[in-house]
């Protein structure tokens, strides 16, 4: 038997990001979910090391990996047309549900609890998840400012209030402690 599920998760770097906004540097679903979980691993080894809170950073990270794969189904929905209502969220939700159904079938049936789990974001990590999504949007749009698209200026702004609001001490202290790196040119982060 023939399973298509990694054949299709490889058709994520196909999927643009950011499509209503011009870009200095294209990023694709499959970039964009590789960052995710670099940033949903660094928010687990702070709740963990830093805030004495247990966590499991590896389930993060491979929660972070597969957190856009539905977007193979659906492409990138700009999130003011996806959270433009209630009803509007309520019909992508119900999307994304199939496309979760889609790809899990696309597996062994004694591997598909173990996907389903990291595709639906049910291993205890979803808020970590959601914060280094947003984080990696705000990277993004101060990646996009140090270029001059000032595009992002507006995005970068509302991101980074949405940031604070989470109220989530592992994304404050990222953003205290990390995030003036990414303002560095390539020489100022080699000294």
């Amino acid at each position: 038997m023939s399973y298509n599920f990694f054949a299709l998760i490889s058709r994520m770097k196909n999927i643009d990001r950011w499509a209503l906004m011009r870009n200095a540097d294209r990023e694709n679903v499959m970039e964009h979910s590789h960052m995710v979980a670099v940033l949903a691993h660094a928010l687990a080894v702070i709740r963990r090391d830093i805030l004495g809170v247990p966590c499991s950073p590896d389930r993060a990270a491979a929660a972070a990996l597969f957190h856009d794969a539905p977007e193979i189904f659906t492409g990138d929905m700009p999130t003011p047309v996806k959270y433009h209502d209630p009803e509007m969220r309520s019909a992508y939700s119900r999307v994304e549900e199939a496309a979760v159904t889609r790809l899990v079938s696309g597996l062994p049936r004694a591997m598909r609890p173990e996907y389903d789990m990291l595709l639906r974001d049910e291993g205890g990590v979803r808020d970590l998840v959601r914060a280094a999504d947003k984080l990696s949007a705000y990277i993004k749009c101060v990646e996009e400012l140090k270029t001059g698209n000032l595009d992002f200026k507006s995005a970068a702004g509302s991101t980074l209030e949405k940031l604070r609001a989470m109220g989530m001490a592992e994304v404050d202290y990222f953003l205290d402690n990390f995030m003036e790196a990414f303002e560095k040119t390539i020489d100022e982060l080699s000294v």
